[in-house]
């Protein structure tokens, strides 16, 4: 699309929301075209570049659903955080994985949960970052304010690696490609675009698209 459609698109979105209500009606019927049922071919391909010959990395997954990719990396022998505003995502995700887990508040968050396996634990600091397509899931509202709480966890820890994915022209949300340096900008960071796939199928069709990217970009953060 012509930079001015696709300008037009994000501030068509602006006012937006999407509730927490709303996301969990998602998962109770179903209808969540974006989870993959296999491993992320981008996250496969590149993922030399988050491991970097390490071990035992801490790995955290923003907005993680149900995905495989989880299960993938702790079977590496790395530890795994997801996190999610659906339980029955997370509930799901340990049933398809086989997974028995442990449930008990988080301290501190009303509501909150943690489910828990011997693979899949809480740590103190991350050593990367796999969000696939959690940051156009957050209203364009909040978008801002969900950068900068990444980024005030890892200006207290040693150098991190963010890999994440966005989709054009969205959905839920359209993220205009100037805007992740805009995000990203006050921080110190390197930030890359690795790759750009056509993933388009007759799905993106069924969503009312006529085209479906899907981008990847590295950024590492300098303590």
């Amino acid at each position: 699309p012509s930079g001015t459609a696709a300008s037009r698109g994000s501030e068509a979105q602006r006012e937006r929301v999407l509730s927490v209500e709303e996301w969990l009606r998602k998962w109770s019927a179903g209808a969540t075209g974006f989870h993959k049922e296999h491993r992320h071919p981008l996250l496969q391909k590149h993922l030399d570049l988050l491991v970097d010959g390490r071990n035992g990395l801490r790995i955290f997954f923003p907005l993680c659903g149900k995905a495989v990719d989880m299960k993938w990396l702790a079977d590496m022998g790395h530890s795994v955080v997801g996190v999610d505003v659906s339980e029955q995502a997370l509930k799901e995700f340990f049933a398809d994985q086989c997974l028995p887990y442990c449930e008990e508040p988080v301290p501190g968050i009303s509501g909150a949960k943690k489910l828990q396996v011997c693979l899949l634990h809480f740590v103190g600091k991350f050593d990367g970052v796999w969000d696939r397509g959690a940051l156009v899931a957050v209203n364009p509202c909040d978008r801002q304010r969900s950068v900068n709480l990444l980024g005030c966890c890892f200006s207290l820890m040693h150098p991190v690696t963010l890999f994440f994915t966005i989709f054009f022209p969205g959905p839920p949300f359209y993220v205009p490609e100037s805007e992740v340096k805009s995000l990203f900008g006050k921080y110190q960071c390197e930030i890359k675009c690795l790759q750009k796939v056509n993933d388009f199928s007759d799905k993106h069709k069924q969503w009312g698209l006529d085209y479906f990217l899907e981008v990847m970009y590295l950024i590492k953060f300098v303590a």
